[in-house]
């Protein structure tokens, strides 16, 4: 199979993808997005099943409704089905808010899994399948008042792309 280092070379790159998948779905940051699923994927996602172009769909829709998604990736289990082949197991709690197709605004935790069939392709690792396994769903209240008083001098609030401050390192100070 593979060297040690290689092996960690690849559980560091799946990883790496997964957190891309989640910076990209919590920005609107739609290259991000892409890059963490092949063209051919498939995806199952509560609302949608299918090709991941149809996820992709779903989420500019929403993405075009100005939600507050933030999604945190923790216990990662990886299993090498093969050289080029992984099972991939991601716990998930995501916090959402933002309007539905209805118009109606609603806040909501999720937690679950991702459940990943990760491939290698050339150098790269990416999901070929994901299947979302929900574990929990908890509706919340809407908080009152705007965000800006809510935040009040914590600031810079997060935003989407490119004006979310992480497309913007290197003006605040992190180049040196």
């Amino acid at each position: 199979m593979w060297t040690p280092l290689e092996e960690l070379q690849a559980r560091e790159a799946i990883r790496d993808c997964l957190y891309r998948y989640a910076r990209g779905i919590d920005r609107a940051d739609e290259a991000a997005l892409r890059s963490s699923y092949w063209e051919d994927a498939e995806d199952c996602h509560g609302a949608t099943s299918g090709p991941v172009e149809v996820f992709y769909e779903r989420v500019r829709e929403a993405w075009a409704r100005a939600p507050r998604n933030i999604h945190h990736v923790t216990n990662i289990l990886i299993s090498f089905r093969s050289e080029t082949e992984a099972e991939v197991e991601s716990y998930f709690l995501a916090l959402q808010r933002g309007s539905g197709p209805d118009g109606v605004t609603r806040q909501v935790m999720l937690s679950g899994r991702y459940c990943d069939l990760f491939q290698l392709r050339g150098t790269e690792w990416r999901v070929a399948r994901r299947t979302v396994v929900y574990d929990w769903v908890e509706p919340q209240p809407l908080p009152e008042g705007s965000e800006a008083e809510r935040f009040g001098p914590r600031t810079p609030i997060g935003g989407v792309f490119p004006d979310d401050p992480v497309y913007r390192m290197a003006t605040l100070g992190l180049d040196d």
